[in-house]
């Protein structure tokens, strides 16, 4: 008996002596950097820019490998099937583990026991914008506008059903008491364009490709749906203070890696990409591409997305939007 509790007590000791080596040596070869979009666009680049920054202090390769596809799935389910040793991160965001789960009957990954969280490192703008042939110049007249018509008479654009562009929308008709035809498009850029001739009315869209169009006076916009005020568009008030108090929308982006990554592993990286995100020139480079720079600790960031689940679960309830496949 005092043999088997020697060997038990010794085999402990030699689990944990090597798990210990291993977070003191992490990393000690590539560690791959996941991306659930094509490259090119705004999370790909930030994606880029963070994995060059972790290979430069950490002296290993972080090679983003580009996933895209089924709302953020493919990728996420390449981080569940990774092994619990920081040698594969994920670049996650508001759709892959807070849309997502209220949206889908079935998930190829469980956001909530797959993964374990390192850190929330931005937000994108988004701007509640209109064909300027619609005659509504503030947001309580567009309001009252839709509301004069019958329900699903208007329709609005967005990059696809169950996007960030869908779920904004549906929550403020939801907050209006308002009802429109849903019309998804292929990407929010075709569906810019649809609201720029006026084949649709109106939609939410990435505030970066609308901006100049919004300066030249080519579409109005009525307010962003940020909590608050966008730093390179302070003129567009949020769509709280233009006459929806409470509404508030982000679409935000954090790295995280597998559940059961060693503790230590998971504070290194947080602290190199704290670090390197308050740095005023990546924060101004993150401005000039659409994103608002955040950071915080695993712990926050672990609080902060059941927030999120639970707020679109109301979001996708309240709209009864049936759950797809």
């Amino acid at each position: 008996m005092r043999h088997a509790v020697a060997l038990t007590i010794g085999v402990a000791l030699f689990a944990g002596a090597t798990a210990v080596a291993e977070t003191q040596t992490y990393p000690d070869h590539s560690v791959t950097f996941l991306v659930p979009y094509a490259p090119g666009g705004g999370t790909d680049v930030y994606a880029r820019m963070l994995a060059d920054e972790l290979q430069a202090k950490l002296k290993q390769p972080f090679v983003v490998e580009n996933k895209p596809g089924a709302a953020t799935q493919i990728a996420a389910a390449a981080l569940a099937k990774s092994a619990p040793d920081g040698y594969t991160i994920l670049m996650g965001s508001s759709t892959t583990l807070a849309m997502n789960p209220a949206l889908y009957k079935t998930l190829s990954y469980d956001p909530n026991k797959d993964f374990a969280p390192v850190g929330l490192v931005g937000s994108a703008y988004f701007v509640l914008v209109a064909n300027p042939s619609v005659p509504a110049r503030t947001l309580p007249e567009l309001i009252a506008y839709i509301k004069s018509k019958p329900p699903n008479t208007l329709s609005f654009g967005t990059s696809g059903a169950g996007t960030p562009h869908h779920l904004f929308m549906e929550m403020f008709m939801s907050m209006t008491g308002t009802r429109m035809q849903h019309v998804p498009y292929k990407g929010s850029v075709p569906a810019l364009t649809d609201v720029l001739s006026g084949v649709i009315p109106m939609m939410i869209v990435d505030l970066t490709p609308a901006q100049q169009l919004i300066a030249e006076g080519k579409i109005r916009a009525f307010g962003v749906t940020s909590p608050t005020r966008v730093k390179t568009a302070p003129d567009i008030p949020t769509l709280a203070e233009a006459g929806l108090p409470g509404y508030a929308g982000q679409g935000w982006f954090g790295v995280v890696t597998r559940a059961g990554t060693p503790k230590p592993i998971i504070d290194t990286l947080n602290r190199v990409i704290v670090a390197y995100v308050k740095r005023p020139e990546v924060q101004d480079k993150l401005y000039s591409i659409g994103i608002e720079p955040m950071t915080d600790t695993p712990e926050e960031f672990a609080r902060f997305i059941p927030a999120e689940q639970e707020k679109w679960a109301k979001v996708v309830a309240d709209a009864h939007i049936p759950k797809m496949d």
